[in-house]
């Protein structure tokens, strides 16, 4: 045999063996088929759904053939099925605890913590309310179950019992409410409920003049959404100070630019969890939320994005003669 054929006999034995290799590999092995399913979606707090379902648009719509789906849930569950492996990415208010971490270090994870954007705690009452601006101080004496009445807060106040609804017992806002208003100190109003969806909170509100509903502020500009807080003329969004009176010049609605100022007191870190073993799609979506692009999205939303730069421009008022 010439050195030439040898040769390629050689080739050719060594192609089909890879070939045959390849072939014997398993395609649908367990741990294969654990990733594809918790690669299908990612878990996120319900609040988060407008500007989630924005993103996701533009994510996907370069990618025909690719496929991520979202599961709105609460905090609790959306973290609870990152760390059982249900899903490689959560978006909350929190980050993971210490404990959390070396759990998934143990198990040979590298999980990674993504802030992603800035939102504000909304506090929405009744249009009938003439009381719209209140004090850090005195909604944390309401969830403490300390003013019961409007008339606790604002002498000579008709509207009655202060009714406070949330979005989910289990959800990020309550989470964060407890956590830093009351600081790990239990909700004790005498008047709290919870329905199920943020959209829920913004229809009890229209329908009760008395109650106060708590929303993330990214349900403010939500334009496809007919429960926008912006069009219903039955909500106001509540100013809130920092100092012990509240008046309108020393109270701040959580819009973007008070968000960026500080000046809003209720605000809070939108995070993408992300523990995938592999760069697929919940790792480049997680990414794709910091990125330019994503970060606009936030930007346009009146969120404030963590990276995007923002062009503040004062705005003098002057009468034409």
């Amino acid at each position: 045999m010439n050195r030439t054929l040898f040769n390629n006999v050689i080739g050719l034995t060594l192609i089909l063996g890879l070939f045959l290799a390849c072939g014997n590999k398993p395609k649908n092995s367990k741990a294969e088929q654990d990733y594809l399913a918790a690669a299908r979606y990612f878990a996120a707090d319900e609040s988060f759904s407008p500007i989630l379902n924005e993103e996701l648009e533009v994510f996907l719509y370069s990618s025909i053939l690719d496929t991520l789906e979202a599961k709105y849930t609460d905090e609790q569950d959306a973290v609870k099925q990152l760390m059982n492996l249900k899903t490689w990415l959560a978006f909350t208010t929190r980050s993971l605890t210490e404990k959390e971490l070396q759990n998934l270090k143990d198990r040979k994870y590298l999980p990674r913590i993504i802030p992603i954007a800035y939102d504000g705690l909304a506090l929405i009452v009744n249009n009938i309310n003439p009381d719209t601006c209140i004090t850090v101080k005195d909604f944390k004496r309401i969830l403490r179950g300390e003013a019961v009445k409007w008339s606790d807060i604002y002498p000579g106040s008709k509207v009655g019992d202060i009714d406070v609804v949330f979005d989910n017992p289990l959800s990020s806002t309550v989470r964060w409410c407890v956590d830093s208003i009351l600081n790990g100190e239990e909700i004790k109003s005498p008047n709290i409920g919870a329905v199920k969806t943020s959209a829920a909170v913004i229809d009890y509100v229209e329908q009760h003049p008395n109650a106060i509903g708590i929303i993330g502020s990214n349900w403010l500009n939500d334009k496809r959404d007919t429960t926008n807080v912006t069009f219903k003329k039955n909500i106001t969004v509540m100013g809130v100070s920092r100092l012990d009176s509240a008046t309108k010049a020393n109270s701040w609605r959580p819009y973007q630019f008070y968000i960026y100022n500080g000046n809003y007191p209720m605000i809070r870190t939108i995070y993408a969890l992300l523990n995938e073993p592999r760069s697929g799609l919940p790792s480049n979506f997680a990414h794709f939320c910091r990125l330019p692009k994503g970060q606009l999205i936030i930007q346009k939303s009146g969120l404030l994005p963590v990276q995007a730069g923002i062009n503040v421009r004062e705005v003098n008022n002057f009468k034409r003669d």
